[in-house]
């Protein structure tokens, strides 16, 4: 057990062969259906993925930003350096695998543009709520790639930039950060009340 536990790798392979036993299982007592279970597949790996995108956005605004000022000077470059930089990989990744089997999903499932239109365009309740949580989920992403990134890799330094420019920058992924910590709220709670409430 320690060979599979004290490895992240052997960890995460054990976890997903677990789960192709628990699914292997539902099939010899439900039967197999290609359509319902791709479909299922495809919302798990949007679970996935999102706890990964949310956990680690939470991770950043509950923990790491506002636990920087109690870290000595001299043991920041290792959060800078090596722990943050690692996070921030994860986080985009997230972010990009949790837009696009969301968008796989959606499609899936035949809700794709009335979701989009916050179902304007057939007047459901439920397409209009996951609809509001997907368009929260498209501007926390963009937030992500073409905001957070860029400027994170300023405040690192990861790119070159002056000490100012790196101020600034940190201030600006902080607040964009915030701002998604802020939306993941609302989003959530759209996601799960189209599956719940309609």
């Amino acid at each position: 057990m320690a060979g599979i536990l004290t490895s992240l790798r052997n960890t995460v392979i054990s976890g997903f062969v677990l789960a192709v036993i628990l699914a292997l299982i539902y099939a010899s007592m439900q039967g197999y259906d290609g359509y319902s279970f791709g479909a299922f597949f495809f919302r798990w790996l949007h679970v996935i993925s999102g706890v990964m995108w949310i956990g680690l956005l939470w991770y950043f605004n509950f923990v790491q930003i506002p636990n920087m000022p109690k870290i000595p000077d001299e043991q920041k470059p290792a959060i800078g350096k090596v722990i943050a930089p690692a996070a921030l990989w994860w986080f985009r990744w997230g972010a990009m695998a949790t837009i696009v089997t969301g968008i796989i999903l959606a499609a899936l499932n035949g809700y794709l543009i009335e979701a989009f239109t916050l179902g304007l365009t057939d007047g459901v309740p439920k397409h209009t709520m996951i609809g509001i949580g997907m368009w929260l989920g498209v501007i926390m992403f963009i937030n992500v790639w073409f905001v957070i990134w860029p400027n994170q890799k300023r405040a690192l330094g990861m790119v070159e930039a002056d000490a100012d420019s790196k101020a600034k920058s940190a201030r600006t992924a902080m607040l964009f950060s915030r701002t998604n910590t802020l939306l993941s709220i609302p989003m959530l709670f759209a996601m799960v009340s189209a599956q719940n409430l309609f």
